[in-house]
């Protein structure tokens, strides 16, 4: 049976169409959409990605897809990733895999960004899920400190009982806020803090959503009901 992960992310394939720069997400079910898009590149389809992550990289290379970076452009014409929740203004949680900082610079380039998720990922109030705060490992610590100053209950992501390392070479502690009210706000905060570089928050980016739920498809765009 296929998955509500596979049917929301071959469904947003539909949108890509010839010579497109296409960014390509990470995580499993922005997965599905790369190999989708690798089957369409081999019936003919022509199109250029850019990665979010080294894992999707070589995903897309062993599918045979061709890659460029943002020395050959400026702007992506769509993307399509996934995220860990997002609720009905579109506005999204990111960094589970802990991709984020590439995620949001993709996503900032695009023209437009496609979310795919599985029903369970739509909630009413961001927060459940721990928010990913990218940080250098320089004075971690002190960061650290601050985030939990700012009532963020955080922990330091380890990977094998060592820090996690991000492809940019970074540490991510997650943070739990449980329910976050006003986002802008969290945000502005968050990137005050000496040693952040990137948050979770993908706010205001998202211009389509397709949610899969069952063998149904639910779409949503930005600004419209």
């Amino acid at each position: 049976m296929t998955s509500e992960k596979q049917i929301a992310a071959e469904t947003a394939t539909e949108y890509i169409t010839d010579g497109m720069i296409v960014g390509l997400g990470t995580g499993s079910t922005a997965e599905f959409a790369v190999k989708k898009i690798g089957k369409l590149v081999r019936s003919g389809l022509s199109i250029r990605g850019i990665p979010t992550s080294e894992i999707t990289r070589n995903i897309a290379l062993e599918e045979g897809i061709s890659l460029i970076d943002f020395s050959e452009t400026m702007y992506i014409d769509l993307t399509i990733d996934g995220a860990d929740e997002i609720d009905n203004n579109l506005n999204m949680i990111k960094g589970g895999g802990g991709a984020l900082l590439k995620e949001k610079i993709v996503a900032s380039a695009s023209k437009e960004l496609i979310i795919v998720v599985s029903s369970e990922k739509l909630v009413e109030n961001l927060g459940n899920f721990p928010l990913a705060v990218e940080v250098i490992s320089f004075g971690w610590e002190f960061t650290f400190n601050n985030l939990e100053r700012l009532g963020g209950n955080p922990n330091l992501r380890l990977h094998h009982g060592k820090p996690f390392l991000t492809d940019n070479g970074n540490f991510i502690i997650d943070c739990k806020f449980n329910e976050i009210k006003d986002g802008i706000k969290l945000e502005q905060h968050l990137n005050m803090i000496p040693g952040v570089i990137e948050n979770g928050l993908f706010l205001g980016l998202c211009s389509r959503m397709i949610l899969a739920k069952g063998d149904k498809i639910i779409m949503k765009e930005k600004n419209k009901i």
